[in-house]
């Protein structure tokens, strides 16, 4: 058992000790005298535990095991967020040489000509007769790019719309545009059974007589880029036209056209 140091100020009972070969006991006057009212507990060394004894081992192995799983996660985030870095690092990269040897272009559309039949607004019959509309439209695309092919797939979709009420509609053909190149294509529109209220009849005849009728062509078209031998992913081609004609018949004139371009990447 363990040796209890008494405090100073009480009586205690000294024990003669063997003196030491190698090194001798200090005296009395020299060895550390602890300060009043406390206790010195010496422990033999053989019962100073480098292990947990029995009661704590299974506390011991909990934290431990807690502290693995820790630094298990802690490696999995670093190299996660490492590998997700070096990603964005290396696409940005590739974006940059990409644009500094290719340099991009938008492609340019726009409307050239149109034409009218099946417009009869003339009578005055109430309620308006249903309409057979078939608009002929030619649109030009523009393709400025040196080094960009575009291919033109099916599944395609022109709409022609007046005050948001669709008059006719139909499809672009399938075609390969190369570089620089401009490309001249019609198309057919055509509706079926087009049944327009009085005020929106009234309303295209006044603006036959202005000489201003304004039309809304929507167009959307899959496309696949080509550069070089890559061919990408099938992105959609969205074009918007803001035009006014003097008038609803064959030989109909184009007084103003705006168009605006956009992508859908997916």
């Amino acid at each position: 058992m363990a040796d209890r140091v008494h405090p100073r100020d009480s009586p205690f009972h000294t024990e003669t000790t063997p003196l030491s070969l190698s090194r001798p006991s200090p005296p009395e006057s020299e060895k550390p005298v602890p300060p009043p009212g406390t206790y010195v507990i010496q422990i033999p060394k053989d019962q100073v535990y480098r292990v947990p004894p029995p009661e704590n081992a299974s506390r011991y192995q909990s934290y431990t095991r807690r502290k693995a799983r820790r630094s298990s996660c802690h490696c999995c985030c670093c190299w996660f967020l490492g590998l997700l870095a070096a990603i964005v690092f290396l696409s940005a990269v590739a974006a940059g040489v990409f644009y500094l040897v290719v340099r991009p272009e938008s492609p340019n559309y726009s409307v050239e000509s149109i034409a009218f039949k099946g417009f009869n607004l003339t009578t005055t019959s109430s309620p308006p007769s249903a309409i057979l509309p078939e608009i002929h439209v030619t649109v030009r695309a523009q393709n400025p790019n040196k080094k960009i092919g575009i291919y033109y797939e099916r599944e395609s979709s022109v709409k022609l719309f007046y005050s948001d009420i669709k008059l006719c509609d139909g499809v672009l053909p399938a075609f390969y545009q190369p570089s620089k190149n401009v490309t001249e294509f019609q198309t057919a529109l055509t509706g079926s059974g087009i049944k327009l209220t009085s005020a929106v009849q009234k309303g295209l005849v006044d603006a036959q007589k202005q000489g201003k009728v304004p039309l809304e062509l929507d167009l959307r078209a899959p496309v696949r880029i080509k550069v070089g031998l890559i061919k990408t992913w099938t992105i959609t081609v969205k074009v918007a036209c803001q035009l006014t004609v003097d008038k609803l018949t064959a030989d109909a004139n184009i007084v103003s056209r705006d168009c605006d371009y956009g992508v859908d990447p997916w």
